[in-house]
């Protein structure tokens, strides 16, 4: 079975405009694997310089765009793993992601990372059914 990449839009655009090597979905068989982002601003592409809970809501909104755009929703996702530069930011990611979750998130880790080569704090990849 070949796997299939899923173009999102204006995500997939921004990634090309930055030569960034790496698809927004990967998709193999009933399986989506969707790609961590920086904040992007929506009208702009460009990264947002904001708290950490703006942060926060736009990587789950784009993450939400990328599983509904692949024919699936945020029901189905499995596992999310979120990198970020601060453990103090641990109960404010906690408060937004819990909106997009709800009561029956998917599994998930919470990693600690230094930095990224550009000014945001937060990045959030996803493993989600079909």
């Amino acid at each position: 079975m070949d796997r299939e990449i899923i173009r999102v839009e204006p995500l997939s655009t921004w990634l090309e405009r930055r030569n960034a090597p790496v698809s927004a979905v990967t998709r193999h068989g009933d399986t989506l694997y969707v790609s961590g982002f920086p904040p992007f601003d929506p009208k702009t592409g460009e990264i947002i310089d904001a708290t950490i809970e703006t942060q926060t809501q736009r990587v789950l909104e784009q993450l939400k765009l990328c599983v509904e755009t692949a024919g699936s929703s945020l029901d189905r996702v499995l596992k999310c793993n979120v990198y970020c530069t601060s453990v103090d930011a641990f109960a404010a990611v906690n408060d937004v992601y819990r909106r997009f979750f709800g009561l029956n998130p998917p599994a998930r880790i919470f990693i600690n990372v230094p930095a990224w080569p550009g000014r945001f704090d937060i990045e959030i990849d996803c493993v989600a059914a079909m």
